[in-house]
Parts: structure tokens; C-alpha cells; sequence
């Protein structure tokens, strides 16, 4: 007799982001670590563009939001209540630089996504979409503070680590 044994495995995809807020004198000011929620957009284009081989594109983006976001699996660029970006920094978003892969994980270590602040503003969270600019694109991630949201200000700067992981859970 034979028995059949069903395997029941899921895949867990999620990104970690690691912010440090360095002062003009080159103190760090604070830093907190974010769990981040990967959007439905960001799991259907992960499905298309490895699983059916659709058109492809390396480039992605780290961003910044204001007060703390209340990040939805259904948020796009284009439409996310509960969070917008801020932009007091220079230059467009941030771009993502992921070194090799090892172990179910990629990151960004090697080359931080570095935002030179240019003014007052509340950061919440961080994200990382396809697009430097602008709401078309996908939206992968975005994930909020634990701790509640950091001031920042003209001068200061913003390390950000990434790291991108898919594990058998």
C-alpha cells in the first residue's frame, strides 16, 4: 500500500531596510531597521518578469516617505493612502545597487542608497520602486519605522541598506 504525503511549503519574499540619519558633523543622529510589506504589485511583477520571462529592466529605486506609513498589499506609485514621499533631498530617488547573490538574499551594502538632505522634513518609511521619478512604475515594497516617525534636517544624511530575501518558510 502506497501512501501519499502532501508537502506543504511556502515562500516568504520580503525586504529589510536599515536607515541610519547622520548629522552635518557626521554624528549618527538615529537609525531603525523596517520589515518591509512586498505590495501585490511588486509579487505579480517578480511572477511576470521571472516565471513568463516578460521584458525586464535591473533598475529600481529606494524612496522615502513622510510620517508614519500605513503600508497596504494593494498600494501602487500611483495610489497608496495612508503615506506619500517626500522629496527634500537631492537628486530623484535613491538608486538600488544589489551586489551578489548568496543564501536567498541580496543587498545594497556594498553601495548604500545615500539621500543628502535639503530641508525639514518627518521620514515614516522607505519603499523601493522601478521608476527614479514620478508615479508610473511598479511599486516592489514599502515598509514603516517601528518606532514611530524621525525628524530630519537641511544638512543631515540618510544611509540606506537593502536587503532582498525569498526563503523556503
Amino acid at each position: 500500500m502506497t501512501t501519499a504525503h502532501a508537502i506543504a511549503e511556502t515562500t516568504a519574499v520580503k525586504n529589510v531596510y536599515e536607515i541610519e540619519c547622520y548629522a552635518p558633523d557626521g554624528a549618527l543622529k538615529w537609525a531603525d531597521k523596517i520589515e518591509n510589506l512586498v505590495t501585490n504589485e511588486g509579487l505579480n511583477d517578480l511572477l511576470d518578469k521571472y516565471l513568463k520571462g516578460s521584458g525586464y529592466t535591473a533598475a529600481w529605486y529606494v524612496g522615502l516617505t513622510d510620517g508614519t506609513p500605513t503600508p497596504a498589499a494593494a498600494d501602487t506609485l500611483a495610489s497608496h493612502i495612508g503615506w506619500t514621499e517626500i522629496t527634500a533631498y537631492t537628486g530623484d530617488r535613491q538608486a538600488l545597487v544589489l551586489g551578489s547573490v548568496a543564501a536567498q538574499s541580496v543587498d545594497n551594502s556594498a553601495s548604500k542608497a545615500v539621500f543628502p538632505i535639503t530641508g525639514t522634513a518627518t521620514v515614516g518609511g522607505a519603499f523601493v520602486a522601478s521608476a527614479a521619478t514620478g508615479t508610473i512604475g511598479v511599486l516592489y515594497g514599502v515598509g514603516a519605522f517601528t518606532a514611530g516617525n524621525k525628524g530630519v534636517s537641511s544638512g543631515d544624511t540618510l544611509n540606506v541598506t537593502v536587503t532582498c530575501t525569498a526563503a523556503s518558510a
